[in-house]
């Protein structure tokens, strides 16, 4: 059986118990966990147990000798390997990272893009924004975390007395952080957080509607966070200008009810994709997250993009050693430049911490298959689809063209998912292999898995299922149109995805790699 995966073909036998890339490939990967002595093709043979997504050798492999999968190098042999032989990550020595001065740009541009089914969908529209709102919430910023605790008290008392009143407002957030003191605010990389924090008050899923929570002595002062019309009573409550706990906790009340009270007034109306801004991630990868999930979603993206959208793609260290290709698709030298700078600033970041780009891959990834960051990488930008890179931003910056983005952002589901949200996404597609409850409180997050096996575990947590790529059931494009639709119908409000529904979000961990005093 043969599919096109990215370019690519998904090479398996009529049983399919196992994938190969492209015929450059020396190695394929295990549909299924197999058993010693299976005949996968004639003449060859499992020598021993393969763990599912796992790596076989489709000939004798010497020491030194190359791995190829996708392709490209994942890395060489640290020891011979017999036809049939299971490769894991201890067996292969990881390669150099790419070089940036010898990138190429614009040589890849793709512009015979699918065309998307439908062209609108129906959002929030925010005065003076490029961007809707794919939910109407009340977004309650924060200066500093000293003032989690009492906030977190006064959004369970909205929660519970005032939001019942207004049921146009889908729900009331509090953007808490670790940000905000303690920190050195005038440190070189400080702009990064600083960036984020301000961006996100500007989220469209907030509708322009500004409440800002400060405590009074802390570093990143309201003057950092707000324009200077902005700052004011109906808008910014000072804790320590209040008297007493009680005090706080009506001032916030009150204010909360005036924000709720315009909220409620929004309308949803239809709107063309150009005012849908989304981001793609992924998390708890694994060997099949590049052959199933990521390019089904890329085939979505590429759909919203010929549609207008704009799609943001991230996670540099799980693209660094896929930079050649991502070079050839920024639609101009300016825009590789740009890609040039963001990822010279993370190599260097890591080198201070004296660790390479091979330390993002967690014990659960290897275990799912993915030998090293280069395996990994290349699963990851197939998310991204065929489209063209109109432009590169930094963790938390505001996209100010339309199109598909590459927002250079740390790998950690934790940390990109601020970064998103800081750069106006209102909607998240979040692949996953291995599973991962995460989600984002202020905008509903898609999952996708890589596996059956994982919907068939977490029935009630995965959205769209596109393991069923692997084993012939569905083509790319059948499970990409399938969550395109999906997209639409989440930003719509028609269907929340499982994380919205159940309430699950994680912490906003703000990217800060500035000093901490």
């Amino acid at each position: 059986m043969e599919c096109n995966v990215d370019n690519t073909t998904i090479i398996t036998d009529e049983k399919v118990t196992h994938i190969r890339l492209t015929n450059k490939d020396n190695v394929a990967i295990a549909v299924n966990a197999l058993e010693a002595g299976i005949e996968l093709e004639p003449g060859l043979m499992t020598l021993e147990p393969i763990p599912q997504g796992h790596k076989i050798a489709l000939w004798d492999l010497k020491r030194g000798e190359g791995v190829i999968r996708y392709g490209v190098l994942l890395g060489n042999l640290s020891k011979d390997i017999k036809k049939g032989g299971w490769i894991n990550e201890h067996m292969i020595d990881l390669p150099a990272s790419p070089e940036l001065d010898t990138l190429e740009f614009a040589t890849e541009i793709n512009n015979n893009l699918p065309n998307p089914p439908v062209d609108y969908w129906d959002g929030y529209e925010v005065e003076g924004c490029e961007y809707a709102g794919t939910r109407n919430i009340l977004g309650i910023s924060t200066t500093v975390q000293c003032v989690e605790g009492v906030l977190n008290v006064a959004v369970t008392k909205m929660k519970k007395e005032l939001l019942p009143k207004y049921p146009n407002v889908d729900d009331i957030v509090a953007l808490v952080h670790p940000y905000g003191c303690g920190v050195a605010i005038n440190a070189r990389d400080a702009f990064i957080p600083i960036r984020s924090v301000k961006n996100l008050v500007k989220n469209p899923n907030f509708g322009g509607e500004i409440m800002v929570v400060a405590l009074g002595c802390e570093k990143l002062t309201v003057e950092m966070l707000l324009e200077e019309k902005d700052i004011n009573s109906e808008n910014v409550v000072i804790l320590q200008e209040q008297k007493g706990f009680q005090s706080m906790i009506d001032r916030l009340m009150d204010v909360a009810e005036t924000k709720l009270q315009k909220l409620n007034e929004r309308k949803r109306v239809r709107l063309p994709l150009s005012k849908l801004c989304i981001g793609m991630q992924c998390g708890g990868s694994d060997a099949f997250s590049g052959v199933t999930a990521n390019p089904s979603a890329g085939y979505a993206s590429d759909l919203l993009v010929k549609g207008g959208a704009t799609v943001l793609f991230s996670e540099v260290t799980e693209v660094r050693d896929g930079v050649r290709q991502i070079a050839q698709r920024c639609v101009s030298e300016e825009v590789g430049k740009k890609l040039i700078q963001e990822m010279a600033w993370y190599d260097n970041y890591l080198a201070l911490g004296d660790v390479d780009r091979d330390a993002n891959p967690t014990p659960g990834n290897k275990k799912g298959g993915l030998a090293n960051i280069v395996e990994k990488a290349m699963g990851s930008i197939a998310k991204s689809g065929t489209s063209p890179i109109i432009d590169v931003i930094g963790p938390g910056e505001i996209p100010a063209k339309k199109g598909l983005i590459f927002a250079a952002t740390p790998g950690s589901d934790i940390v990109c998912g601020p970064s998103h949200l800081a750069s106006g996404i209102t909607l998240q597609v979040f692949m996953t292999g291995r599973g991962t409850p995460y989600g984002l409180a202020a905008a509903p997050v898609i999952k996708v898995c890589s596996r059956s096996v994982m919907k068939e575990q977490w029935m009630d947590l995965i959205d769209v299922n596109a393991g069923q790529v692997a084993t012939g059931e569905k083509s790319i494009e059948d499970v990409g149109l399938e969550l395109f639709y999906f997209i639409i119908d989440v930003a719509s409000g028609r269907k929340k995805p499982w994380a919205e529904e159940y309430g699950l979000h994680n912490y906003l961990c703000i990217f800060n790699p500035a000093p901490i005093t």
